[in-house]
């Protein structure tokens, strides 16, 4: 019986729909792994683009040509480290950890996983595991996109998505660098953009923050849309924009436009699209944690069991902050 263990299954590309929970093997630790026994996960857009096999290049690039390669998904996860394989040197069973999965083979939305010790770091004690499962992918892109964008103190920054899982982070450590926060987005979000400390609110509803006549040094797209050309519109003089999100047509507009754009002018405009989990940055986040300067903010929690839902949420793309998959464990 304990070699059997619940997780969420997915066999096939498609809808929610596609993602059935069931009783699957145990994964046992290899020599580099760590066995965690998971109490909290959280979904990211790239869960949701995984299940789907949507934009089809998702699936050259690694994911399964025609089915997912790897079966349990789920990427950012907290729990305790129950077991460790024998060239195991950081960790040890009994240590609370969380961390990205995602270029370690996923698995997270499960009630144990197999993970190498890189991919984990030890968890703030002063937050709980459901905050911390909030964090490493959504944490590490605000921090490694700001980072690109040249943040410095004092600097006019824009984050237009702030409401969003990235935007919430992206917010909250550009406050910790010293700088003046702009946030953009929907009329119910305000409250939340200012509950984690934005200088500035814009809603996106009611006006468009390209055609104001301000300008900023630094643009961070973490989410929403708009031509790279009124992005461009809005940077000052020697102004950096770093889109780390958003719709399709953003993301391809600064993988191909941003580059060329760059060539002309003082003005920098590209993406982040190589975000890689580190020590040194999980780290840096696990300072900000333990000193109260970032606090995840979480918009819903769901079972294990009602994954599809989350991901369903998720999808609609109107969630404030972070989507919670919290897991049960039967006490024997």
């Amino acid at each position: 019986m304990d070699a059997q263990m619940k997780a969420i299954v997915c066999t096939k590309y498609g809808p929610p729909e596609v993602l059935q929970l069931a009783q699957v093997e145990k994964p046992v630790p290899k020599d580099n792994e760590v066995l965690v026994k998971v109490h909290a996960a959280s979904v990211n857009k790239a869960d949701w683009i995984m299940m789907r096999g949507k934009p089809f290049l998702v699936r050259l690039a690694g994911f399964g040509l025609l089915k997912p390669r790897n079966r349990i998904p789920g990427a950012d996860v907290a729990g305790r480290v129950e077991a460790v394989g024998k060239d195991v040197k950081q960790l040890k069973p009994g240590d609370e950890v969380f961390g990205d999965l995602a270029q370690w083979g996923l698995g997270g939305f499960a009630e144990y996983v197999c993970a190498h010790e890189d991919a984990l770091a030890v968890k703030p004690v002063n937050i709980t595991f459901e905050e911390a499962a909030a964090v490493p992918m959504s944490a590490l892109t605000a921090l490694q996109g700001l980072r690109k964008g040249k943040i410095q103190p004092g600097q006019k920054v824009l984050i237009n998505g702030a409401s969003g899982g990235v935007g919430t982070f992206t917010v909250q450590i550009a406050k910790s660098f010293g700088a003046e926060v702009t946030a953009v987005c929907s009329t119910r979000s305000l409250d939340v953009a200012r509950s984690i400390g934005a200088d500035h609110v814009v809603d996106y509803t009611q006006e468009d923050f390209t055609k104001n006549g301000q300008h900023y040094d630094l643009i961070i797209a973490a989410n929403g849309y708009q031509p790279i050309s009124a992005y461009k519109r809005a940077l000052s003089p020697k102004g950096i924009y770093v889109m780390t999100g958003g719709s399709g047509a953003q993301m391809v507009q600064a993988m191909f436009l941003g580059p060329l754009i760059s060539k002309i002018g003082s003005k920098k405009m590209g993406s982040l699209s190589d975000m890689k989990p580190n020590k040194e940055d999980y780290a840096f986040l696990r300072g900000l944690l333990e000193a109260g300067k970032i606090v995840p903010v979480i918009d819903r929690r769901y079972p294990l069991s009602q994954v599809p839902e989350a991901l369903r949420y998720l999808g609609e793309g109107h969630a404030r902050g972070k989507i919670v998959i919290t897991v049960e464990h039967n006490k024997t």
